[in-house]
C-alpha cells in the first residue's frame, strides 16, 4: 500500500535503511534537488527479514537504500533476501566513498547499483535511469491489477464475515466487474455454509498449488451471485501458511479479478496481518460491546506498534445503536483514530437471506448501507468512475475528514 504524492509519481518510491545517520542526512539532503526517489520511510537500523517483510508490503517501494558501511554482514543479509524476492526488489548500496571492493561484494549479494558521498546530481540522474530501465517489465505487469479489500475484527463475533460477503455482492452488483470472495478463515471459515455451497476445493488447495494458471484455477472457485468464491477447506486447515504463497495467490487473483474481497480471522492471526500487509484497502470491524472495544483498542496499538499507519486500516462499528450512547466522535478517542462508519443491528433481515443462502438485497436498512459503503469503494477506482460513469466519491483517509456515522453489518466472526 504505497502512499505517493499525485506531483511525485514521477520519483521512485523508495525505502532508505541506515544505521550511520551522518551517510543518511548527506544523502537526504540531496534527493530534494534531483526529484528522482520519494523516500517513504527511513530505517535507522537494519531491520530483521520479519519486520523487512512487513515494512515491504506496506510500503511497496520500487527501491531500497541499503548503507554498506555499517555492517557488511547484515547489509549483505538485506541485500541478498530483497533480491530473492520475485519480483526482485531493486537495491542501491550507500558508501561513503567510491570502493571497488565494496562495490564488487554489494553486486554479488545482490545489488543493483551503488551511490557513494557526495551523491552528486549527475551520479543520482544516471542511477534513476538505469532502475527505470530494470523495472520496466514490472512496471507493465502492475496495469490493471485488481483491488484487495480486507475485512478483519479484533473479537470473533464482531460481524467481518458477514461485512465481507455482502460487500462483495453489492460491489459486484454497483460495478458489474468480476469479484472473487477469499475465505482466509481456514480453521473455521463459514462462507461456504452460509451460502449452502458445495465445494470440492478451497483456499488451502490454492496456497498449496505452486504454479497457479488460469486452466486450475477454476478447480479451486465456485460460483454463487455472479462472484466467484474461494472457500475455507471442510476440515480445520492447522498447518503453518507459507506467507509467500498467500502472496502469489492473492496477486495471481488482481489479474483474473476487479475486487478480491478477504475475509480474514481476527486480526491478531499472523494470516491476517499479512493479508493487511497484500492489501489496498483494510476494514477493522468492532462493536459497541466493551469486550470489542476494548480488544479493538489492543489491535489498533499491536498494529501500530509494528509500523502499520492509521491510514492503512479503517476502523468500523458494526450492530450500532443509538441505545449504546457512542458516538463516532467517543469512539475515535477511544481509538485514537477517526471511525469510518456504523452499521446497524438489522437481525431478521440477516437471518431471513442467510437461512436461504441468498445476499442481502437493499430493501432493508442494513442491505441500504452496505450498498453505500460498495459504491463508495468502488468510486476509489479510477477504471470504475469511467467505464460506470459513477461519481461517488472515495471514502476520504481519516486525516483528512471529521468522524462520520453512517448505517454495515451482524455476525459470526
Amino acid at each position: 500500500m504505497t502512499v505517493r504524492t499525485p506531483a511525485r509519481e514521477s520519483e521512485l518510491a523508495a525505502l532508505l535503511i541506515s544505521p550511520d545517520r551522518e551517510l543518511a542526512e548527506s544523502f537526504l539532503a540531496t534527493v530534494p534537488q534531483v526529484k528522482g526517489f520519494q523516500i517513504l520511510a527511513d530505517l535507522r537500523s537494519y531491520p530483521t527479514l520479519q519486520t523487512l517483510e512487513m515494512r515491504l508490503r506496506q510500503l511497496q517501494p520500487e527501491i531500497v537504500f541499503v548503507d554498506l558501511g555499517s555492517d557488511f554482514a547484515q547489509a549483505g543479509e538485506v541485500i541478498q533476501y530483497l533480491s530473492n524476492l520475485r519480483p526482485a526488489v531493486h537495491v542501491v548500496g550507500l558508501y561513503a566513498k567510491n570502493d571497488a571492493d565494496i562495490i564488487l561484494r554489494a553486486v554479488r549479494a545482490g545489488a543493483s547499483e551503488f551511490m557513494y558521498q557526495p551523491f552528486e546530481a549527475g551520479l543520482q540522474q544516471e542511477v534513476v535511469s538505469r532502475l527505470r530501465k530494470l523495472r520496466r517489465p514490472a512496471a507493465a505487469a502492475e496495469v490493471n491489477s485488481g483491488k484487495v479489500l480486507v475485512f478483519s475484527s479484533a473479537k470473533p463475533g464482531a460481524g467481518a464475515s458477514t461485512l465481507a460477503v455482502q460487500t462483495a455482492f453489492a460491489l459486484k452488483r454497483s460495478t458489474g466487474r468480476k469479484v472473487l470472495l477469499v475465505d482466509l478463515d481456514l480453521a473455521g471459515g463459514t462462507i461456504g455454509f452460509f451460502l449452502k455451497l458445495n465445494q470440492n476445493r478451497s483456499i488451502a488447495d490454492a496456497l498449496n498449488t505452486a504454479d497457479l494458471d488460469v486452466s486450475k484455477w477454476s478447480d479451486f472457485t465456485v460460483s454463487c451471485g455472479g462472484i466467484d468464491i474461494l472457500t475455507a477447506p471442510e476440515s480445520p486447515h492447522l498447518d503453518a501458511v507459507e506467507i509467500t504463497r498467500l502472496q502469489d495467490v492473492l496477486q495471481f487473483a488482481r489479474f483474473l479479478y476487479d475486487w478480491i474481497v478477504v475475509d480474514a480471522p481476527s486480526i491478531f492471526n499472523s494470516i491476517s496481518q499479512h493479508a493487511l500487509a497484500e492489501s489496498d484497502r483494510t476494514f477493522l470491524i468492532t462493536t459497541s460491546e466493551l469486550p470489542s472495544l476494548h480488544l479493538t483498542r489492543k489491535a489498533i496499538s499491536m498494529l501500530t506498534q509494528s509500523g502499520v499507519s492509521k491510514d492503512q486500516f479503517q476502523v468500523i462499528v458494526n450492530r450500532a445503536s443509538k441505545k449504546d450512547g457512542l458516538g463516532g466522535g467517543d469512539l475515535g478517542k477511544l481509538f485514537e483514530c477517526s471511525v469510518q462508519a456504523s452499521f446497524p443491528n438489522d437481525y431478521f433481515s440477516l437471518h431471513r437471506v442467510i437461512t436461504l443462502g441468498r445476499p442481502l438485497s437493499n430493501d432493508c436498512a442494513l442491505g441500504k448501507a452496505i450498498e453505500q459503503m460498495a459504491a463508495k469503494i468502488a468510486g476509489a477506482s479510477p477504471a470504475d468512475k469511467k467505464n460506470t460513469g459513477e461519481a461517488a466519491s472515495e471514502i476520504p483517509p481519516h486525516s483528512q475528514r471529521p468522524p462520520v456515522e453512517q448505517p454495515v453489518a451482524a455476525e459470526s466472526k
